[in-house]
């Protein structure tokens, strides 16, 4: 009798279950198990218990990525390839796109990604069709397909998953292992959101401004922009953010294919992740929307580390940059100036410590306000670097007077702040004490900027891209490197005991340190010539002349007044003269940029630079030799001259049958600002070299040599 009730009992005990919610083994999803590499374990996995027909069911490629690897996203950014799946599914069911979650930026070198690390999930929708009949199985398979990389290398992995999915009637609960992961996923996705979008080109800035949906009122902090499609923006470029009363504006580095076409050929679409969620978006060309902009800068998307680490070795090579500034040519008339200062105070411990810490207080002041200048004008929108300002020539013709006047003080010409009586004080008495040494400091900066030390230009290309308190505090490293050497000498007397004592020399070195800064000067009236031409350069050399002459009869003033005399007349005819030359050298830095001006001469036969030229001549399968350089940046000027102008160079440009071009940053240029930008760079020199069939070009030393160039065309 037990025997016979056993039968009937057992669809029984099955409907029981099914009544209670309980469900059997073989209403379960089916897992192939995991697939795994050295890199990366996939499996396809499902977001709920069963399939209905009829509906739309969601499972996920699950992806548990090594330490150090990752995967792409859909755009992967400068390298590597999104996640492809291919499906072969019953017949009926179709497979719809990924639902995409939120990528990270991954920096890598010079170059942004966007991609995953550790465990991802990527949801794809399953459309189940009508005629799946309940009680039967679907077996659902695809063929995956990552690129998994490393900071050194990339490793294309394909992996075929597969998952036994039950057909069933009725509303399906979650999967009790992996159901609540997709489905946070699938809500935190990004999604439209009812935002309207505008892009506008000016150049090489995109300008995105987004309003209304949720953006619309909210406390925005923080954004974003993940485009959709590579080519559209610069993905490793600083961005600026800011927000108004109904949404944001982002200003953008446009990337390649926007630049050359110079124009946006259809809608910017793309990811706003901002603090409050991110939202997919599609904005078409037009002017920008009101009310998105006015109430405070958000914090945007950068291109290098932010966090402690990527600070403390952007501090550490600014300090190991300024360092070496002190060896660059740019430096040497003020290190003269900075020598001759410690010789006169080199017996006196206290007057000795208190110059070397005004002029530490002039290198930074003069670095604090440069940065500051800089960071604000890029917050603006503008496309500017590391000496910026010799790209003006008014700032140009200023400098190059104040050298002048600098050295007419050095040749006893006039005096500043001191009769004659104290003439034989020392080389710098005409700048007293603090005053002179923190002038000093000042003057090393104004001199030092055009120049780019050996890590000095990693440091300053990672500080534009931080928090402006980062960046502040990294341009004070800088100058804290450029002064240290002054300072600690000015603070050991033992040191200073072993330098002579002061004498008649000091005033023969004084009269003989006064010929670098006329050096200093004709070579800033070069910069002047090339910048503006030959009008130009005659109009500033006659404001020098005025000028001289101005601080001559001041000299003869002072004299006057040393023996007892008013001297009133000269002071007055001084200051009428100065007035002209101001007026000459105002003319002069409006002298508008002749055709054919500005552009660097180098001993090799060369071509402008630009990015299309670039691509042409790989399509060719040449190689490529960029030199980035201006007409003020001296170690640009010398690296020409000792290594890119010998025979041996030429014959090796030749036998490589490579392509040299010139990226000429004399004046400003926005697409060579951006290149920089994407090379991780703030400034001048910089020398690349493209290889057909390589992806990133090599980067060459700042320092050139005629063997380093040799042996990169040689050795390719």
């Amino acid at each position: 009798m037990a025997k016979g009730l056993a039968v009937p009992l057992r669809p029984l005990l099955l409907s029981l279950l099914l009544l209670l919610g309980v469900s059997p083994a073989w209403a379960q999803p089916v897992l192939d198990g995991p697939r795994r590499t050295e890199r990366i374990e996939a499996e396809l996995v499902p977001l709920s218990q069963w399939v209905t027909p009829g509906s739309t069911s969601i499972l996920a490629v699950r992806q548990d990525i090594e330490p150090g690897w990752h995967t792409y996203w859909r755009n992967p950014g400068d390298s590597g390839g999104p996640t492809s799946l291919t499906w072969t599914l019953p017949q009926g069911v179709v497979a719809e796109d990924i639902v995409w979650p939120l990528p990270e930026r991954q920096p890598l070198g010079d170059l942004m990604n966007f991609g995953y690390s550790g465990q991802v999930y990527l949801p794809v929708p399953i459309r189940i069709p009508a005629e799946a009949r309940p009680g039967s199985t679907l077996v659902l398979t695809t063929r995956a397909l990552f690129f998994v990389c490393s900071d050194q290398m990339c490793v294309p992995e394909t992996l075929t998953l597969s998952l036994t999915m039950p057909v069933r009637a009725g509303a399906a609960p979650l999967d009790p292992r992996h159901g609540a992961a997709i489905q946070a996923v699938v809500e935190q996705a990004p999604r439209p959101a009812g935002i309207e979008a505008r892009a506008q080109l000016d150049g090489s800035i995109l300008t995105l401004t987004a309003t209304g949906g949720p953006l619309a009122g909210a406390d925005l902090t923080s954004v974003v922009f993940f485009p959709f499609e590579a080519g559209v923006i610069d993905h490793a470029a600083d961005a600026t953010g800011e927000r108004g009363p109904q949404g944001l504006t982002l200003r953008l580095s446009a990337g390649p294919d926007s630049r050359t076409a110079g124009r946006l050929t259809g809608p910017v679409a793309g990811v706003l992740a901002t603090n409050i969620g991110a939202f997919e978006i599609s904005a078409s060309a037009g002017p920008a929307l009101p009310g998105a902009s006015g109430q405070g800068r958000l914090t945007a998307a950068a291109t290098a580390e932010t966090g402690l680490a990527g600070f403390a070795q952007a501090a550490l090579f600014a300090l190991l940059g300024g360092l070496i500034l002190n060896l660059m040519p740019c430096v040497f008339p003020i290190l003269a100036m900075k020598a001759a200062a410690l010789a006169a105070t080199a017996h006196q411990p206290r007057a000795a410590a208190r110059d070397g810490l005004a002029f530490l207080a002039g290198v930074l002041v003069t670095f604090l306000m440069l940065a500051g200048l800089l960071l604000v004008l890029r917050a603006g929108g503008e496309a500017i670097g590391w000496g910026f300002q010799l790209q003006s020539p008014a700032v140009t013709a200023a400098l190059a007077l104040l050298m002048l006047a600098v050295a007419l003080n050095l040749s006893g010409v006039f005096h500043v702040g001191a009769g004659l009586q104290g003439a034989g004080s020392g080389p710098l008495a005409r700048l007293p004490g603090g005053i002179g040494a923190f002038f000093t400091g000042v003057l090393a900066v104004v001199v030092a900027a055009p120049c780019t030390a050996p890590f000095m230009a990693l440091a300053l290309g990672a500080a534009l891209v931080m928090p402006w308190p980062m960046a502040l505090a990294v341009f004070l490293m800088l100058g804290l490197g450029l002064a240290l050497p002054y300072l600690a000498i000015s603070l050991s007397p033992g040191l200073l005991r072993r330098l002579p004592r002061p004498g008649p020399w000091m005033e023969r070195l004084k009269a003989l340190l006064a010929f670098p800064m006329y050096g200093a000067a004709l070579w800033l009236a070069w910069v002047l010539s090339r910048q503006s031409g030959g009008d130009a350069l005659a109009l500033l050399l006659g404001a020098g002349l005025m000028l001289a002459l101005s601080l001559w009869l001041v000299g003869q003033g002072q004299g006057q007044r040393a023996n007892g005399h008013r001297g009133t007349l000269h002071l007055i005819a001084g200051v009428v003269v100065l007035i002209v030359a101001g007026g000459l050298a105002v003319l002069a830095a409006r002298v508008p940029p002749t055709t054919g001006q500005g552009a660097s001469q180098t001993a090799l036969a060369s071509q402008p630079w630009s990015p299309q030229a670039v691509e042409a001549a790989l399509a060719e399968g040449r190689p490529v030799l960029v030199n980035f350089t201006a007409d003020w940046c001296v170690t640009c000027k010398i690296n020409e001259a000792s290594a890119l102008s010998s025979p041996r160079t030429a014959d090796a440009l030749a036998q490589a049958n490579a392509v040299y071009l010139v990226a000429d940053w004399t004046r400003r240029d926005d697409a060579i600002t951006a290149e920089l930008e994407r090379r991780g760079r703030s400034g001048v020199p910089l020398y690349l070299l493209f290889t057909p069939g390589r992806a990133e070009p090599r980067i060459l030393p700042q320092l050139l040599s005629e063997g380093v160039v040799v042996e990169a065309l040689t050795a390719r």
